[in-house]
């Protein structure tokens, strides 16, 4: 996304602390190239934060049951996979006691233990060159500051308590303590002999996860904590909210938004304190607030490029806040404090995203050209045609809808097998579910006749007018329909798709397809039908289905073995 300078959000200028410096393009490229070497990993996708801890207990086990480390020695071997990661403080210190006990214990092979040893040393080297790296942008930012500090600003409304910055990884790693702990109590409860062998080592490493989470924890709480015990390095810098609801900062003359120095989530802090008739007010401005934001998600945009003080230095792992300009011009400037760490962008992720960007573009356009055609054909059977114009179109649920149905009642089945009170509760709550989600899911229809819409339900078929239909969008995988009327619920489906898959064959999705052909006779009052929709062509409610699935579900859970 490219942003002119004219598009910048200002803050004003008693909000910007006296000899606050700009952190210049130099001084910020100088900062990006003090990164460690590209190998070793600094901003790891969202998909291998959930991966490396399920990897890592399934590697103690495996170093437990088939290479006879202690269950302790498999989970201090497996964790460097997330300390490398996640936590490079915790690896520099015990990474080189886990390669010790790699070599002195275990029934390994000579060439598998050294290979192990050796990965467990690379593991540490590497630690030690992002934490080298984190030392040299921490003082490229003080340079790049200048000697110029300031106290944060307190947020407004703030009661000036304790800080809550690291409270849900408190209580997480809590919990996940003590279930590794139970985990290790209960091994000889299992049933099967493997797993018998694996659970002491799970539970290990589960234990040990859960003490890196408390570790992160405390550290995101004493860093977030220091930012506010003294006045600490600013430097002004752009940011803008981008696709994944992170805060982006550029270089203070980095108007179009080109190269982004580093991404952390973020949360205001404060606001407008309400008070009566204002207090109805700033709700109502609030829900909007949250509208926009999950439009802009579903979107896929980033918000707008607003200029802000950057309070605390950057570095690969760091606390900051931010006074930021508003995102609506002529409202305060809001403060906003981490709520994750600083994570750089490097080089590597900064063309991935490009990558992604150029490939959404060329699928965006295909899709346009395709949702085009579909409109076109809409109002050509309305203003032409031999047969005369269309006295009624329906749109209906179809393959799309039927497999993700499918897809969740597979998921849902494979933990149906065990027997006791776990099946019976679960199978029921299973059941009843179904009977709600699944009759709309696979029977829902849409009805357009020359008044509006027709949408059929569990109950009577709702009718919405068309000169209240305000927006018809296909966001990603969801449909929704949304009225002017604040009695009319917003109607949604959703079903599974793959835009790239859709793009190379040419296709267009289902919804895709019925959203162009709604918004043509939303805006084109003569492509709608020219009929009157009768009371059958509505659509029939679809509670009976859901009795019937009830029944047979609860049926087959009570009575069948």
């Amino acid at each position: 996304m490219t942003t002119g300078s004219a598009e910048v959000l200002r803050l004003p200028g008693e909000a910007i602390p006296e000899g606050c410096r700009s952190w210049e393009a130099e001084r910020a490229a100088r900062w990006t190239r003090a990164l460690p070497p590209r190998w070793v990993p600094v901003r790891a996708r969202t998909s291998v934060f959930v991966a490396l801890p399920l990897a890592a207990v399934a590697a103690a086990g495996l170093l437990h049951r088939a290479g006879g480390l202690p269950a302790w020695a498999a989970a201090l071997a497996a964790l460097p996979l997330v300390w490398l990661v996640l936590r490079p403080e915790a690896a520099l210190v015990l990474a080189p006691f886990a390669a010790l006990a790699v070599a002195t214990s275990g029934d390994f092979a000579r060439p598998v233990r050294l290979g192990l040893a050796a990965a467990l040393v690379g593991v540490w080297a590497a630690v030690g060159l992002r934490l080298a790296a984190r030392q040299r942008q921490r003082a490229l930012a003080l340079e790049a500051a200048g000697g110029v500090s300031a106290a944060v600003p307190p947020a407004p409304g703030a009661t000036g308590g304790r800080s809550e910055r690291g409270t849900f990884l408190l209580w997480s790693g809590l919990v996940t303590v003590v279930a590794g702990g139970i985990l290790y109590a209960t091994a000889d409860l299992w049933d099967l002999a493997e797993d018998r062998q694996v659970v002491p080592a799970a539970g290990w490493c589960l234990a040990g996860l859960g003490l890196t989470v408390l570790h992160s924890a405390a550290l995101a709480r004493h860093r977030a904590a220091g930012l506010r015990r003294a006045p600490v390095p600013v430097l002004r810098v752009l940011v803008r909210e981008n696709r994944e609801v992170e805060t982006e900062v550029f270089a203070a003359a980095d108007v179009a938004a080109l190269r982004p120095l580093f991404t952390v989530a973020t949360t205001g802090l404060g606001g407008r304190t309400a008070d009566g008739d204002d207090g109805d007010a700033d709700g109502t401005e609030g829900d909007a607030g949250v509208r926009e934001l999950i439009a802009r998600i579903d979107d896929e945009r980033a918000g707008p490029l607003r200029e802000a003080v950057l309070y605390g230095s950057p570095w690969d792992g760091a606390e900051v806040v931010f006074l930021a300009a508003a995102e609506k011009a002529g409202e305060p400037p809001v403060l906003e404090v981490s709520v994750g760490p600083v994570r750089p962008v490097t080089g590597a992720a900064l063309r991935r995203t490009a990558r992604a960007e150029r490939g959404r573009a060329l699928r965006d356009s295909r899709q346009e050209e395709l949702r085009g055609a579909a409109a076109a054909v809409v109002v050509a059977e309305r203003t032409g045609g031999g047969s005369g114009p269309v006295q009624v179109r329906r749109w209906r649920a179809g393959w799309a809808d039927r497999s993700a149905v499918v897809l969740v009642l597979l998921f849902l089945s494979v933990h149906g097998e065990d027997s006791g009170w776990w099946r019976y509760g679960y199978g029921l709550a299973v059941t009843l579910l179904a009977a709600v989600m699944v009759p709309r899911r696979i029977g829902w229809r849409i009805t357009a006749d020359r008044e509006g819409l027709w949408f059929n339900g569990l109950g009577a078929a709702r009718h919405l007018a068309w000169e209240h239909v305000r927006a018809v969008e296909c966001e990603g995988a969801r449909l929704r329909i949304r009225s002017r009327r604040a009695s009319f619920e917003e109607w949604r489906v959703a079903a599974p798709r793959w835009p790239r898959l859709e793009a190379r064959l040419g296709l267009l999705h289902p919804y895709e397809r019925t959203a162009a052909e709604i918004t043509a006779m939303v805006r084109d009052p003569g492509a709608r039908p020219a009929g009157l929709a009768g009371e059958r062509q509505r659509g029939r409610a679809l509670w009976p289905v859901g009795v019937v699935i009830g029944v047979l579900g609860a049926a087959a859970v009570l009575f069948l073995p």
